[in-house]
């Protein structure tokens, strides 16, 4: 099944989610590892992989990071619907 209206994810696709996967062990700020990689800003990083965690085939490549994605996902909306003050992603 094809999602994110193509017919399979991109090698910058499966790039990010690999990346995602493992950001931690790098010696650089993620921030920094991300321009360093993708040539964009954390901003479009952060876009394209919120688009990943609803695609079908992102799941297949790495079904551990997208659910994990997920799951903080909802963990943020039911913080947000019970009115908790938003937290800082602890990794950032």
């Amino acid at each position: 099944m094809a999602g994110l209206g193509q017919m399979a994810l991109s090698e910058r696709d499966r790039a990010i989610l690999d990346f995602e996967g493992s950001w931690w062990t790098r010696s650089e700020p993620k921030a920094e590892a991300i321009r360093n990689c993708f040539g964009i800003t954390p901003s479009a990083y952060y876009r394209r992989l919120g688009l990943l965690v609803d695609d079908e085939d992102a799941r297949a490549h790495a079904p551990m990071v997208v659910v994990r994605l997920r799951r903080r996902r909802m963990q943020l909306r039911r913080e947000r619907v019970a009115g908790l003050p938003q937290r800082e992603h602890p990794r950032r």
